[in-house]
């Protein structure tokens, strides 16, 4: 059994700190975990706006407080996210996350995560990262 708390993984090098300032994930679960998933509680700063493709990864998002918008850009559609809202990027889609307000969202990707990764250029996560460890 796995079993973790997010203020004591806070507190480690599961944390991770965007380059650019726009969130910070703890990552609860990774790929060394075998679970097939990984499992993350992120910020998004209020006042973030940027773009994201996740071409490696399918992820499911659960906000769990704050107030913003993920916008796709292949159809320009925009769905509010707010306390109770689960979106899902099931076909790797090109999107923008606004954060009107602080986000709090916990996060899964398949594949798995290993850890340190942030996004590329193309708003990606790569497959193959460095590994955390406790």
């Amino acid at each position: 059994m796995i079993v973790r708390q997010l203020q004591d993984a806070q507190q480690t090098n599961r944390r991770i700190v965007s380059p650019d300032g726009n969130w910070e994930s703890t990552r609860m679960l990774l790929k060394d975990d075998g679970m097939g998933y990984s499992f993350h509680i992120t910020t998004i700063f209020a006042g973030a706006d940027f773009r994201m493709h996740y071409q490696n990864h399918l992820e499911s998002v659960y906000c769990i407080s704050g107030e913003g918008e993920v916008e796709t850009l292949d159809d320009g559609k925009k769905y509010p996210i707010t306390p109770g809202t689960l979106y899902n990027l099931d076909q790797h889609d090109r999107h923008i996350l606004r954060a009107f307000k602080e986000l709090k969202l916990a996060c899964v990707f398949n594949p798995p995560l290993n850890g340190k990764e942030v996004h590329n250029a193309e708003g990606a996560y790569e497959l193959e990262a460095e590994t955390v460890s406790d």
